[in-house]
């Protein structure tokens, strides 16, 4: 029987805290980081419903090893960027302060949050609904679902690249980066 575990009691909003940059790693999958992210996405749709807000990396494949961020793509119709920031801003999320940000007109905010006794870090990645780049990332994940070769071989260049040296977590990001791009080549619309 599956147990059910409440973020924060019912009287309490949950709080976006502060986003601490680590060294790049490969962590084996937390089965709680469907729920942190589910929590962390109907928190922004209560403040903005229009907001579509989608689990997308490596922990949104179950059993996927990865960097133990939850990514999550929140997504505007035209014209929203700027409300769409503002709402994370106002929760609490964070502007990147590491060497090449994404721009502010494809931002990614970062935030942390405490569940179950570990503190789970955040990727808020802001994009237009309508841009191929929130379609590109959803055909990613749904193909790491189902390509468990696909799974092995991520796994393997993440670990591979962390065995190079790199603990950079942006050079680790451009290092995979090459293995996402393929990947995605590789994937039909």
């Amino acid at each position: 029987m599956a147990r059910m575990v409440r973020l924060m009691p019912e009287s309490k909003e949950l709080s976006i805290g502060v986003y601490e940059q680590l060294d790049a790693a490969c962590h084996e999958y937390d089965r709680r980081v469907p729920q942190v992210a589910a929590q962390v996405a109907e928190l922004i749709r209560a403040r903005r419903p229009e907001l579509i807000v989608e689990h997308i990396g490596s922990t949104a494949v179950p059993g996927l090893a990865g960097k133990g961020v939850i990514d999550l793509m929140v997504l505007y119709s035209h014209g929203h960027l700027e409300s769409a920031k503002a709402v994370l801003d106002q929760l609490g999320f964070q502007r990147q302060s590491t060497r090449d940000p994404f721009p502010e007109s494809r931002p990614m905010r970062l935030g942390a949050l405490s569940f179950d006794g570990k503190t789970f870090r955040l990727h808020a990645h802001v994009i237009a609904a309508d841009n191929p780049e929130a379609a590109a990332l959803r055909r990613f994940r749904d193909r790491l679902r189902t390509d468990a070769a696909m799974r092995a071989a991520y796994v393997e260049r993440k670990r591979a690249i962390l065995e190079s040296g790199i603990t950079d977590s942006v050079e680790y990001a451009y290092a995979k980066g090459e293995f996402v791009q393929a990947a995605l080549d590789s994937i039909s619309e």
